[in-house]
């Protein structure tokens, strides 16, 4: 007998540390508090601390997770985590977080490297070994430190990412089901979202910093991120990916109740929103006070709809950016 698998519980957290706009603005004269509202749509972000990781920060939503929803973590099978920003090369953090929480060391634990495709991928994981009876119960967790891969001159990305961590209990029942999924990769714009430096490719740094017309900087040392061809790979993918998602689904535009996107900037969702005629009453949007936090984007924007009481009939999930990747799976909420 296959089993369904539902998404039970989500809890998130922030770092302490938050920057406000007009924090940045003093850094850069040149902007304008309603220019970075206006174009990026959000106010504040927060900034993990010098010492705190993305383990920390997992390890904290995973806290909340069982204090929030009166989980017993002795019930807990299986580690997922998906961060771009780990403790260490190796092990993998999720090693740690199993210790950490005082989880069953008969748990499977394992990260994997996406950024804002990486809930959909991590509920699809979570699906698969749930439906195969691999296991029952999975804790699911994003978290992402960005910051600490952006130079403090690179205004523009430091307006867009917050830090921020996500838990998710994946289990046999819950308040929403787990549907069909769209996945995909254009591995040929690897270098549009990337830090090259650091890693086994490229392990010491390059020291190569230079800025570009604009007064930027652009190093292999720090985040680069091409907004101009991630607009247009987006753009491109997610009504084609949308449209092949609610094929498989057998539903049309109007049997979507909500639509969740990854919260990449005010500008990028409302394009996508108007290009493919989605009312703005069934768009949901949550960044305004955390700011972009790659994988953690759609887990927090659905706790915040849970408790608005916006989570009911068919819910739309889509990710899209570094890799370049995206992914797109439907809830079947009660």
């Amino acid at each position: 007998m296959l089993r369904m698998a539902y998404i039970k519980a989500i809890s998130y957290y922030l770092p302490k540390n938050v920057v406000t706009n007009e924090q940045l603005v003093e850094e850069f004269p040149e902007w304008s508090v309603e220019k970075i509202a206006k174009k990026i749509g959000i106010n504040q972000r927060h900034v993990a601390a010098e010492g705190e990781t993305a383990g920390d920060m997992a390890c904290r939503a995973a806290e909340r997770l069982f204090e929030e929803h009166d989980i017993d973590k002795a019930d807990i099978d299986f580690v997922l985590l998906c961060t771009q920003s780990p403790d260490y090369f190796l092990p993998s953090t999720s090693c740690i977080i199993q210790h950490q929480l005082g989880l069953s060391t008969k748990c499977g634990a394992f990260d994997f490297n996406l950024g804002c495709s990486g809930y959909e991928y991590g509920l699809a994981v979570a699906k698969g070994l749930i439906e195969s009876g691999i296991s029952k119960n999975i804790l699911l967790m994003t978290a992402e430190t960005y910051n600490k891969h952006i130079h403090l001159k690179d205004k523009g990305n430091r307006t867009i990412f917050g830090d921020g961590a996500s838990a998710s209990l994946i289990t046999t029942e819950g308040f929403a089901e787990i549907g069909d999924f769209v996945l995909g990769t254009d591995g040929s714009g690897y270098d549009k979202l990337i830090h090259k430096s650091g890693a086994m490719r490229q392990y010491q740094p390059l020291n190569d910093l230079v800025y570009d017309e604009d007064g930027n900087p652009v190093s292999s040392d720090f985040l680069y991120m091409d907004g101009r061809a991630i607009f247009d790979f987006t753009s491109d993918v997610v009504p084609s990916m949308i449209e092949e998602l609610l094929a498989k689904s057998r539903m049309s535009m109007d049997d979507v109740a909500l639509f969740v996107f990854h919260q990449a900037n005010k500008y990028m969702i409302n394009y996508l929103r108007k290009l493919m005629e989605i009312d703005k009453d069934k768009f949901y949007v949550f960044m305004e006070n955390v700011g972009n936090t790659v994988s953690s984007t759609i887990p927090i924007a659905l706790c915040e709809a849970q408790k608005e009481d916006r989570l009911h009939g068919n819910v739309l999930l889509a990710g899209f950016g570094v890799g370049l990747s995206y992914a797109a799976t439907m809830l079947k909420c009660k």
